[in-house]
């Protein structure tokens, strides 16, 4: 396979799962937003979503200190300055899906386009007329069509390889910073660690990640840190977690060096293969010891280090 096709599968994946991922930061600031709080809790909620995506600093360069609902909408779903808006992401996504169209079924290429044509009539509609759980509806509806079509038609060969490594590194990423919005969130409040409210703000954490019927499958009905944390981070089972996701890619990547052998050097399975290893080591209590935050800094860069790995072995100009 040429490597632009793969890079641009790779990044097909990574895009489409990165604007469920704003739509899901957006879905968290409005059910935390709805709690009582102190008065300037709104603000360092919706401040929270743009340190744990990283964007502070270029949101401030766009909207200067207004940091409110409205401007944070603006900025994670619509706002074409933003490389990780939910529109720039589809957007992205489809163009990179029309350069390879050839290697997409027809099912893949509908749903993407469908997705597309359906923003652009989003966009131009009144913004009085659009709620955020609209938005959020609004991706994850598309985004699971289109995850739809590529499970149901696609090949099972190296470029449905590339595919899906790019939703399950996104993925690892994107729970790993939902799960930052709650250390951001807690931060200036630790008198609240374990209260009513802290335990709220668990539950908004799942059911921004879908998670919340599958957690109480697993764990039954409390809700606490560390059984969230652990559903989130180290259980197999959940869908989201980082173990599943980073396994995820570890598979798909096994499945890449199976199929090139020796072209390619195999540094980006090791990586991940390694970082595994080390997330398998830990337990729930070690991570809360080292510290939340701490642990999900580490990892975020672990996903980047495998990221650019990636990128040289493969997306280099070597296959």
């Amino acid at each position: 396979m040429l490597s632009r096709t793969a890079a641009n599968l790779f990044w097909m994946g990574r895009h489409l799962e990165r604007a469920e991922t704003a739509a899901r930061l957006l879905d968290v600031g409005a059910r935390i937003t709805l709690l009582p709080n102190t008065p300037e809790g709104y603000r360092n909620e919706w401040e929270s979503l743009l340190r744990a995506s990283g964007s502070q600093h270029t949101f401030a360069e766009h909207y200067d200190s207004q940091i409110n609902q409205e401007n944070i909408e603006s900025w994670l779903f619509f706002d074409a300055e933003n490389p990780s808006s939910v529109a720039s992401c589809i957007e992205r996504a489809r163009e990179g899906g029309r350069i390879i169209r050839t290697a997409l079924t027809s099912q893949v290429w509908d749903a993407l386009n469908t997705a597309f044509q359906e923003l652009r009539q989003l966009k131009n509609r009144p913004r009085s007329q659009i709620d955020t759980a609209l938005l959020t509806d609004f991706t994850t509806r598309h985004g699971a069509t289109v995850r739809g079509a590529i499970n149901a038609s696609q090949l099972r060969n190296d470029g449905w390889h590339f595919i899906n490594l790019g939703y399950s590194l996104e993925r690892a990423d994107a729970t790993s910073r939902l799960l930052d919005v709650k250390y951001f969130v807690l931060l200036p409040r630790i008198e609240f660690v374990g209260s009513g409210l802290d335990n709220y703000q668990w539950q908004v954490i799942l059911r921004a990640l879908s998670a919340h019927r599958a957690y109480h499958w697993a764990y039954g009905g409390d809700v606490t840190a560390h059984k969230v944390a652990d559903f989130l981070i180290l259980n197999g089972e959940s869908p989201r977690s980082l173990l599943t996701s980073l396994y995820e890619a570890v598979w798909n990547l096994d499945g890449l060096a199976r199929r090139y052998g020796d072209q390619v050097p195999s540094s980006a399975s090791a990586q991940a293969r390694q970082t595994l290893d080390a997330l398998m080591a830990r337990d729930i209590d070690a991570i809360f010891d080292e510290g939340l935050h701490e642990f999900l800094t580490w990892f975020i860069g672990e996903i980047s280090a495998i990221a650019n790995a990636v990128h040289d072995d493969y997306f280099s100009g070597r296959m």
